[in-house]
């Protein structure tokens, strides 16, 4: 129930032209591009400059090479665009978004991501949007919903938009990071929880780690003892804390005893063979009740719940890595939007939470409602499960045996 109104310029490189009206002060330009124009300042030499995510360009001929910015005084209020300045008739006005290539306008330094976070918009339908839509379609007379209240809505449709996100919508966000000496990173700010972590090798193959499991452990309190054990306090009665000895004695492990990679170099020759007491280099290789758990070579991770982290093995310092996450849809406004495959399922959870809340509802329409909405839900799983048989066909070819798992 979308129309797209950008058009190809705007979509595709961010800019809209105005070509001036009359020569005059105070003219209003309105642009009407997918994504809001965020205004700091108007000139470099204000350090909110660099909060604008446009940059405006005027030219005599509208030619290319022809224009130059545009800095004399002018402020936006809900995407128009009044200049203080005097505009020649005839002359041209654009507004270029941010784009990672600096745009086709001026030096071409208008660099930011403002263009590309754009692309692929169609996709989804926003948050008010779609409220706005159910007040339309559910609420008044003679629907289902004689009267509702648009903050009881907004709240459902917020809480259905959360539990979409943990198994049904493409909820996954990723961060590129590198491993510091401390071998410890601090989760991202909308994170919730993980779905993989991988490291990137020199070809750019993904190589997965692994979750410590019964590895080792972040404690989550590091208290200080006495000469008896018993725990100490300060002068107001709170636990005196350390660092952890367990976190200290995990950094400076041997990735490749734990991994029994004995062959790896002559070191771990020398720890085996003194640790097993072997005396013939030909049992070297032998070995027994190896844990297929453990028996990898791309490290580990395991979350420091007390600091907020997730903390490596020590053979991945100076790694770069990939970090692919769970948020709940709901961090930031630019997250508040819902793939138009999963739009129906919404408005049928909105509607089941708001019918199944109210008092003296017949449990028959509350159950049919609820019916319906597992039936939608289940519908927007599958749409959004985005299974292509020619890939499936792809991966099969040439498997002429069990695949044992």
């Amino acid at each position: 129930m979308s129309l797209v109104t950008e058009t190809n310029q705007q979509y595709y490189q961010g800019a809209q032209v105005f070509v001036i009206p009359q020569t005059a002060t105070g003219q209003k330009f309105t642009t009407t591009f997918n994504t809001n124009l965020v205004y700091g300042a108007p000139s470099s030499t204000s350090i909110k400059y660099a909060l604008n995510n446009f940059k405006l360009y005027t030219s005599p001929t509208g030619l290319p090479g022809t224009f130059t910015e545009y800095t004399a005084t002018y402020t936006v209020t809900d995407n128009t665009i009044t200049v203080d300045g005097s505009l020649t008739k005839d002359h041209y006005l654009v507004v270029q978004l941010k784009k990672l290539d600096g745009g086709k306008y001026g030096n071409q330094d208008a660099f930011g991501t403002a263009v590309e976070e754009n692309y692929g918009g169609y996709e989804y339908i926003s948050l008010n949007d779609a409220i706005d839509n159910f007040m339309v379609g559910y609420v008044g007379d003679g629907k289902i919903l004689q009267n509702a209240k648009k903050s009881d809505v907004l709240f459902f449709a917020k809480r259905s938009l959360q539990e979409f996100s943990y198994d049904t919508l493409k909820s996954i966000h990723s961060q590129e990071l590198t491993i510091p000496p401390s071998l410890s990173l601090p989760l991202p700010q909308d994170y919730v929880n993980y779905v993989s972590v991988c490291y990137i090798d020199e070809l750019g193959v993904k190589r997965p780690i692994y979750p410590v499991n019964n590895l080792t452990t972040s404690p989550y309190s590091n208290l200080i003892q006495d000469s008896q054990g018993v725990p100490t306090q300060d002068n107001f009665g709170r636990d005196l804390e350390g660092t952890s000895i367990t976190e200290d004695r995990w950094k400076k492990a041997n990735d490749t005893i734990i991994s029994q990679e004995f062959f790896a170099n002559f070191d771990d020759y020398l720890y085996w063979a003194n640790y097993w007491g072997l005396d013939n280099f030909g049992f070297y290789g032998q070995q027994y009740g190896i844990q297929p758990q453990y028996a990898q070579r791309n490290g580990w991770f395991n979350f420091n719940h007390r600091e907020g982290k997730i903390s490596f093995s020590s053979g991945l310092v100076g790694k770069l890595i990939v970090l692919e996450y769970i948020s709940d849809g709901l961090a930031y406004d630019g997250d508040s939007k819902i793939p138009k495959m999963a739009e129906d399922a919404l408005y049928a959870s909105i509607l089941y939470n708001i019918v199944s809340t109210r008092a003296g509802q017949q449990e028959y329409v509350v159950q049919r409602l609820k019916r319906d909405r597992s039936s939608k839900l289940r519908n927007a799983k599958i749409r959004l499960s985005n299974i292509k048989l020619d890939e499936i066909v792809q991966v099969m070819r040439g498997k002429s045996k069990w695949i044992k798992h």
